[in-house]
């Protein structure tokens, strides 16, 4: 069963999602960029060196990758380089996650505001988003980069929820990693936690959420909601 305990009294109003491993099937490429930049330097990152980057921003990620290894001339050539790879990617390989696209839609038709949240660039996410189909049905799109935070804050998820005009007590964040859920119930958010793949948070890890699905045909769902 996927559901917590917990009994949701206030029916939701504000659904704001994480993009990448989320609503997107993209921890593939990410993992396959990450090892690409490790290989240009000849190095081969640790488990650990991989969850330190999966909780970077790009500017921080093309940071640690300039100063631990000596990847390209500045950290602005190494963000160059993940742009433009990412972007390729994005634009022919990335899709939307099964089932996802229909939920959105389907809070979309209910009347319910719906957000992203994203620590990918804004010219990244804005073009993911209107490949994966999510564009028109969004009310709010918000990189890491709009706010100058990671999701090691909340800022991001705030400002979301604002453009969106929803309160906090009926707003549900979904996200697929560990340490923007702590984030997030540290700031008083109802959670969703997606599992999408180890490196992000395993079952247990994410087990800190309100809610826990392995995708978003989890029966009953809408209705928990």
């Amino acid at each position: 069963m996927p559901y917590s305990g917990r009994e949701n009294k206030t029916p939701i109003t504000g659904a704001i999602f994480d993009c990448d491993g989320t609503l997107l099937d993209s921890i593939g490429a990410w993992l396959s960029l990450q090892d690409s930049l490790a290989a240009q330097v000849d190095v081969v990152l640790t488990p650990q060196e991989v969850s330190h980057a999966n909780a970077l921003t790009l500017p921080e990620t093309a940071q640690f990758f300039h100063e631990r290894f000596g990847l390209g001339a500045s950290p602005q050539e190494v963000l160059g380089i993940i742009n433009e790879t990412m972007y390729f990617q994005y634009e022919n390989k990335v899709v939307a996650r099964t089932g996802a696209l229909d939920f959105v839609k389907a809070l979309h038709e209910r009347g319910v505001k719906c957000g992203v949240a994203s620590a990918t660039s804004p010219k990244l996410l804005y073009r993911a988003l209107e490949v994966g189909g999510f564009t028109p049905y969004l009310d709010a799109i918000v990189s890491v980069d709009d706010v100058g935070a990671s999701k090691r804050e909340p800022t991001v998820y705030d400002r979301a929820r604002e453009l969106m005009g929803t309160p906090k007590e009926s707003t549900w964040v979904f996200e697929d990693a560990r340490y923007a859920l702590d984030t997030l119930i540290a700031a008083g958010y109802l959670t969703v936690g997606v599992y999408d793949h180890d490196e992000s948070g395993t079952l247990e890890e994410l087990s800190v959420a309100h809610v826990v699905i392995k995708d978003f045909h989890s029966p009953n769902l809408l209705q928990f909601l």
